[in-house]
Formats: structure tokens, C-alpha cells, sequence
């Protein structure tokens, strides 16, 4: 019995109570727009851009401070100097002999599949 009171009673999409009119300021009514008189915009007056990025050149050697390594694991991280980001370094990418915690360090940021990583670092004059 409910089963088929449900069934009478189903509200498909295409149903009358379905229908609702959207406004100029994105409102739903239930009854359509009344004929206002609406400001005819031209489509040649619609701009859509992006403002252009000041392509400003910055110095690719950047000073920076070791804040972890890992000499067993033989990885760790910089703190860059100017921007205070954490940027990951591997052994493989150091041309010092060693590093530790607490040294200064200039390198290379190069983006790599897993983020930004420290290449060619060595300790800072």
C-alpha cells in the first residue's frame, strides 16, 4: 500500500513543482521573471583577462640555513633565508663535503614531481 501511495506521489525532475525561475541577482522564484526592463550589455564590452605577471628576474643562488640532516639517511632541509620556505636537499644534490645542522648554505631551487628541492649546495663563504 505505501509502495504504491509512494509511487503516485514520485517527483521527477520534468514535474510542474520542479521548475524554478532564477533572477538577475541569482535569486530562485517559484513563478517566472516579470517583463523589467533590463540594460542591453554588448558582448564586445566584456573584458576576461588575466593581468599580466611582472615577470620580475630573481638571482637562482639563494642563502639559506640547514635545519635538519640526516646523515644516515642522507637527507634533510634549508630554511631559505628570504622566503623562511623549508626546502628539501639530498646528498645526491650536495657538492660540500659535509653538512650539518646549523650551517649556512647557498643552492639551486628546481621543481621536481614532489615539490621544490635544494640542487648544487654547498656551504656559503
Amino acid at each position: 500500500m505505501k509502495k504504491l501511495a509512494a509511487k503516485d506521489n514520485k517527483i521527477s525532475f520534468d514535474s510542474p513543482g520542479m521548475m524554478g525561475y532564477v533572477d538577475e541577482f541569482g535569486q530562485v522564484h517559484a513563478a517566472p521573471p516579470e517583463d523589467v526592463e533590463r540594460e542591453e550589455i554588448s558582448l564586445d564590452d566584456i573584458e576576461i583577462s588575466v593581468a599580466k605577471k611582472e615577470h620580475i628576474e630573481e638571482d637562482p643562488i639563494r642563502l639559506g640555513m640547514i635545519t635538519m640532516f640526516n646523515e644516515d639517511k642522507g637527507f634533510g632541509f634549508i630554511r631559505d633565508l628570504e622566503t623562511k620556505e623549508s626546502v628539501f636537499v639530498h646528498i645526491s644534490n650536495v657538492k660540500a663535503e659535509e653538512l650539518r645542522e646549523g650551517n649556512k648554505v647557498q643552492f639551486e631551487i628546481e621543481v621536481s614531481p614532489k615539490g621544490p628541492s635544494a640542487v648544487r649546495v654547498e656551504i656559503a663563504p
